[in-house]
């Protein structure tokens, strides 16, 4: 949605599927580091094996994964704000919603905004 002609507002929001997908999946693997004794494995069929697995025999890298995805997120939330003004996009109002969608969901908002062409030239396949 354009608020504006020139693109100055520009924001779009994710696609449902992918603020579910995204969600679920940080809000489990939160679970499986912080409280891993909570998580009903044997209840989660070949997943629950897999992260019984990963817990189990791989933990450390998980404790430090989980803060790593956080970091890769900070950093693409960042690089939301650098896009949005390589095209244009000047309300602070767009800018603000495009970093905190991109900070929660990743390459699921930022592909939204690399694809966003503000002259309306047609999209290169």
């Amino acid at each position: 949605m354009m608020a504006k002609s020139d693109g100055g507002s520009y924001f779009r929001r994710s696609s449902l599927f992918w603020m579910v997908v995204v969600t679920g999946f940080l809000s489990f693997y939160t679970w499986m580091v912080f409280w891993p004794q909570d998580v009903p494995y044997s209840s989660l069929g070949p997943l629950g094996a897999l992260a019984k697995h990963f817990v189990d025999y791989h933990y450390p890298v998980m404790y430090y994964g989980w803060f790593l995805t956080w970091v890769i997120h900070l950093f693409e939330g960042v690089f939301a704000l650098k896009i949005c003004s390589d095209k244009g996009i000047d309300s602070s109002s767009a800018r603000l919603l495009w970093f905190a969608q991109t900070f929660l969901f990743g390459l699921a908002s930022l592909g939204l905004l690399i694809r966003y062409k503000p002259d309306g030239r047609p999209k290169r396949q």
